[in-house]
């Protein structure tokens, strides 16, 4: 329990930063056999809400409006550790970095308006920054031909392994062992762990306690 507790992600403000970076979420809902039905979908974190976009019919349209639970998640897998950083002679020593987050909560297919077109707005913010679209505003017509589910969360648990429960030492020296791996990966997985590459060198830049 010790352990879980410090790969747990105790900033809010991490967490919304990490989904408003994040690209694909999916979402899990309960089909009319009781079954998770879970699907990968764009969205959008917004007002302390996930919002999605999706097509006027479908499964998990009917699945929500049965039952509104639901389930949303979000991951990002940073580096794979091969086994021979530890021991070249056990495989089970293979390990993986990376940060996630688990939502809980009650799905709704939004019909106000204003909502509606709000959250449409925040997806084409999102995945379109640089703009070239028209705004959407209640009156428009598209809004009759796509469905927009909000998720409201009950809970939202965010986890992370980046070598936070190592010593700084351990940490520099697994730190050492991705550069010269040199994965396309590691740049990006080094400067999360919070490392600095000057010169083929490395550089602590950040404590890693989110």
């Amino acid at each position: 329990m010790q352990l879980l507790g410090k790969l747990e992600i105790k900033s809010p403000e991490r967490i919304a930063r990490f989904l408003n970076t994040e690209h694909v979420g999916r979402i899990a809902t309960m089909d009319e056999r009781g079954y998770p039905q879970v699907i990968p979908m764009n969205f959008v974190f917004l007002d302390g809400f996930i919002y999605l976009h999706s097509h006027i019919r479908g499964e998990k349209l009917d699945n929500i409006r049965r039952n509104p639970k639901a389930g949303f998640e979000v991951d990002r897998e940073l580096e794979f550790l091969p086994s021979y950083f530890e021991d070249p002679h056990d495989a089970s020593l293979a390990d993986t970095l990376y940060v996630s987050v688990v939502i809980k909560g009650a799905a709704h297919i939004v019909s106000d308006l204003a909502e509606k077109s709000r959250a449409l707005n925040g997806l084409m913010e999102k995945y379109q920054p640089e703009g070239g679209y028209t705004p959407i505003t209640p009156p428009m017509s598209v809004l009759d031909h796509v469905a927009v589910i909000r998720v409201s969360p009950v809970s939202v648990r965010g986890k992370y392994k980046i070598g936070q429960t190592l010593a700084a030492r351990a940490r520099t020296e697994l730190a050492e062992k991705i550069l010269k791996r040199s994965s396309q990966t590691a740049e990006e997985t080094l400067k999360v762990m919070g490392f600095a590459v000057a010169g083929g060198k490395l550089e602590m830049i950040d404590e890693p306690v989110w």
